[in-house]
Formats: structure tokens, sequence, C-alpha cells
């Protein structure tokens, strides 16, 4: 049963549908300087509700759009999930399994602005759970223009899942968005989706060879992009973004900006996308716009959704140029 917050009007229909597969609570913790076999102190923790495609439901309410977030739950935790969705004024509809949602832990290194990671695989599920997820799937596909597909699956999920639900949406007028790695990435790509959005060390397990320099980055994408996915956008942390789409192919360096988690950075550039998409704006539009909201996201806390001002501060800061791949 769709669940829709107070004060947000008339959801039967979405403009982004998010799916969340194998959500999942985030400890993250802050250590000065992380030392691996050592004792490390904290100097900050925090629980957060997680998972991809909640993230990018989040961010995209926080940008204005109408956002719903599908997904498996897990009653000893929803608690947290539901506080977080509320709180956002996003949308959401569950399957309801038994048992906690996995705990991923992540730590933040203040001294090198980086974040380590540590995940838990989640709870394994059953085919009678994956066929209701498929029809909740397609019934608010229906109603979307926008459908998400992120993030790991749990154990006994086939790897080739994605790429069902692309094939079973097909013709309900939705474009598909995967941000997914590894074998799920290769073989929802066969379903062509509309974008993929994978990082450097994903794009590379697709090709099968290591990408040295941006040129060879955006070649990889030319070669993605011609198996049928209209855009490759590919996130690159410090070393900026790249896109392509059509003839196109447009870079942007990395934003300056005070870093304090990367957790959900690349969910944030996969709202700002869509948005400007939904929006009809030319690509250069909508990969500011992604990257600003990813850059707006890595100036938050933990799991925290970015500040809406600091979005529209970064918009005019990001330096995008035109190149040939």
């Amino acid at each position: 049963m769709l669940c829709c917050p107070n004060g947000v009007k008339n959801r039967s229909d979405s403009v982004i549908t998010t799916v969340c597969l194998n959500p999942s609570v985030d400890h993250t913790v802050e250590v000065e300087h992380l030392e691996t076999g050592a004792l490390n102190r904290v100097i900050s923790g925090r629980y957060d509700a997680g998972g991809k495609g909640l993230n990018v439901a989040v961010s995209s309410s926080a940008l204005g759009l109408d956002a719903e977030c599908v997904g498996f739950m897990y009653r000893e935790s929803a608690r947290l999930f539901e506080k977080r969705l509320l709180k956002s004024a996003t949308a959401y509809d569950f399957i309801w399994c038994e048992g906690r949602a996995r705990t991923n832990l992540k730590i933040f290194d203040r001294s090198r602005g980086e974040v380590t990671e540590i995940n838990e695989p989640g709870i394994g599920v059953q085919e009678a759970d994956l066929q209701k997820m498929t029809e909740l799937v397609v019934h608010r596909a229906a109603h979307a223009d926008f459908l998400v597909l992120s993030g790991s699956m749990p154990p006994n999920c086939p790897w080739d899942y994605y790429r069902t639900l692309i094939s079973r949406v097909e013709g309900l007028g939705c474009r598909c968005i995967l941000d997914a790695d590894g074998e799920r990435l290769k073989l929802g790509i066969e379903a062509k989706p509309f974008l993929i959005k994978p990082n450097r060390y994903e794009l590379e397990l697709l090709t099968g060879r290591e990408l040295h320099g941006i040129a060879e980055i955006a070649c990889a994408a030319r070669e993605v992009q011609e198996q049928g996915v209209e855009v490759v956008a590919v996130s690159m942390g410090a070393e900026g973004a790249l896109i392509v789409c059509g003839d196109e192919c447009l870079y942007a360096k990395a934003l300056s900006v005070p870093v304090r988690s990367t957790v959900g950075a690349g969910d944030s550039m996969v709202a700002g996308l869509a948005a400007g998409f939904l929006m009809e704006a030319d690509l250069e539009t909508a990969f500011r716009m992604g990257v600003a909201a990813a850059g707006a996201k890595c100036m938050a806390e933990g799991s925290d959704t970015f500040s809406r001002a600091d979005y529209k501060a970064l918009i005019k800061q990001v330096e995008i140029q035109n190149m040939e791949a």
C-alpha cells in the first residue's frame, strides 16, 4: 500500500519511482586517520536508513520532484527507514519481510577525506518475494516517468533481475535508469535502459580493461552506449564526471567542496540527472544539475540529504567542457 506523507498531494502519479531491493542501516563513524591493524578511536558516529534506491528517492524529493521508493523492508528496522522517508516527504511502498535490515559500516577518514565501506550481504529472499516485487514494480512504473534501479541485491536474487524488471516495464512509458555493478550491470544493459551511471571502476569491470585518463574513459562510455544505452554518465570522484549522449560528450571537473561524507553522492547525481531530463533540459544543463547535486551531498554528514542552498550555489560553479570521445 502506497504511503503518502502529510502535505504531499496526489502521489498516484509519481515522477520518479526508485527500487531498493537491499536496504541497509548505514553506521557511519568518523576517525582522524584510519590505521588498519591498529586501534582507531571514533570521533563521532551515527546510524542512518540507507540503500541506493532510498537515497535516490530522498534526493529527488530534495530537488522538488514527486518521488517514491519501493522495495523490500524488514520489520525490526522499519521505523528508521519510515522516519527518513516521512521527513523528506517521500512516498513509499514495501514488500514486508521478517528480521532486520543489514548494517553497512562507513568509516570516514577525516585526514584523507575518504570513506571505507564494509557492507553486509543482507537477508536472502524467496521466489514468492521476488514475484510480489516484480508485480509491485510494474504497477508503480505504470504511473512514473522514471524507474530507477540501483544498488546491490539480497542473497538468492538472480543476477539478471534488473534485466527482468527493465524488460517487464517496457512499453509502460517510463524511462529506466540503472546504477549497479558487475554482472547486475552487464546483464541489465542487455535490456537497454535509458541511462546508466557507473563509476570508473565499474566501467573498467564492464569493459574488461583498465582505463587511463579521461579520453579512455570517454571511449569506454561510447562502447557501452553502442550497446543500446542512450546516456552513459560516469562518476570519477576527484577526477570529476563524464557523460555521453548521442554525439555529445561532456566532462566536468570535480567541485572543490568541504567533504563530510561521500556516501550517496552518486545517488544524488542520478537524482540531479533525472531532474534535468524531466525538465527536458539540454544535456549540459542536466549534467550540471547532476554534478551539483553530487557535490552538495558530499557537504552533508553521513546519509543526510543535501542542502538545497548548497545545491543552488554549486550549480553556478560547475565547469563543463565539450570533448570528443
